[in-house]
């Protein structure tokens, strides 16, 4: 699937850019990603070479791109494998990248597990992609003084509400109970987030923390099993919308564009050491509303079904879990899709087999 021939994808992806002010900022850098065939990784990556096509080669964008599937980058990124900008090498970031001697500008941790069924059938690489994962980028950046590192991080480090708080902001701490399989995910991000506090104190590494919603978007895989990818499924195959509960949990979601453009802003403009909330009140849904949202632009109806044992030991226990947003936003970064925007791109986009 060649993305980069679809003109809706490109007007998207330009419309990004030139959302964004601080391009020179980074310009000419070079960028290493892990998890790069991601849904963001992934579009991120189209961003940054859309942005190479026509620029002095002094002035380009270098990406080196690491995943665990080459089979799989390859089909994404057969736009760019040729390209003298772009660089692609299979790795499974829970080993050290001690073979990697190039010194990147820029470091960005994308590559983590992100979905419920994969919770259950792979925890420990669930609980390693983010610590050792974040670990061995770390190292790569403690080795170049000067280089800039991002941490995508997730709305689950806040666990569930304790009922003190409508909307989490960075200081905010839930509950979660440790002693649980679905409790590797925030659990290891939690850990992830202390370990960038560790190496910018004892390796002086410069280090900033993204914390984002539950994102969607065209650049979603297919495999991906979180409720909102469910749903768009069943809606793109003409089918009925499928809700495996009351549907009261209320989260912060955001669409892929707006969660790259917010990556950018941290990226350049963040301060070393702090976390940003990634969230606004447009995207901010019910899980049964949301449902009602995709059915609605489906044609469909939502319908109700029990989920199996498997399905439910991966769900999120928060019921509750909405973002300010507000310091990320103090930053410059404003959404440009809500929920009912987003949706409709995507599954538009979707539909017509970008």
């Amino acid at each position: 699937m060649d993305y980069l021939k679809s003109a809706p994808y490109r007007q998207m992806l330009q419309s990004l850019i030139d959302s964004f002010p601080y391009w020179e900022k980074i310009q000419g850098k070079s960028l290493l990603l892990s998890g790069a065939s991601g849904m963001i990784g992934s579009l991120l990556i189209d961003v940054l070479m859309i942005q190479n096509e026509g620029m002095d080669p002094s002035k380009q964008y270098r990406i080196f791109a690491a995943s665990r599937s080459e089979s799989a980058a390859k089909q994404r990124f057969s736009h760019w494998m040729k390209h003298p900008a772009f660089s692609y090498f299979p790795h499974d970031i829970t080993q050290p990248l001690d073979q990697f001697l190039e010194a990147p500008d820029l470091l960005i941790h994308a590559a983590s597990t992100t979905h419920p069924a994969q919770y259950t059938q792979e925890p420990i690489n669930t609980i390693l992609s983010n610590i050792l994962g974040t670990q061995n980028m770390l190292d790569v950046s403690a080795r170049h003084p000067g280089t800039r590192f991002l941490l995508l991080s997730s709305v689950e480090v806040y666990g569930e509400n304790r009922g003190d708080a409508d909307y989490f902001d960075e200081g905010y701490c839930g509950y979660i109970n440790c002693n649980t399989l679905r409790a590797g995910y925030p659990e290891s991000k939690r850990v992830s987030e202390a370990m960038c506090q560790a190496y910018i104190q004892e390796k002086g590494v410069d280090a900033v923390i993204i914390r984002l919603p539950r994102c969607y978007g065209p650049t979603m895989r297919m495999s991906d099993t979180k409720a909102l990818s469910q749903f768009i499924k069943k809606g793109l195959a003409e089918e009925d919308i499928v809700l495996k509960s009351a549907g009261n949990q209320f989260y912060s979601y955001a669409f892929v564009c707006d969660a790259v453009l917010g990556m950018l802003y941290v990226l350049t403009s963040g301060v070393c050491g702090e976390a940003y909330d990634l969230a606004d009140r447009q995207s901010d849904i019910t899980l049964k509303e949301l449902a009602s949202l995709v059915a609605q632009t489906a044609g469909r109806k939502v319908v109700f079904e029990s989920p199996s044992e498997s399905e439910k030991a991966g769900y999120s226990t928060a019921t509750r879990a909405v973002m300010r947003g507000e310091k990320l936003k103090q930053l410059g970064w404003a959404p440009r899709y809500d929920m009912e925007s987003g949706i409709k791109l995507t599954m538009e986009m979707l539909n017509d087999g970008i």
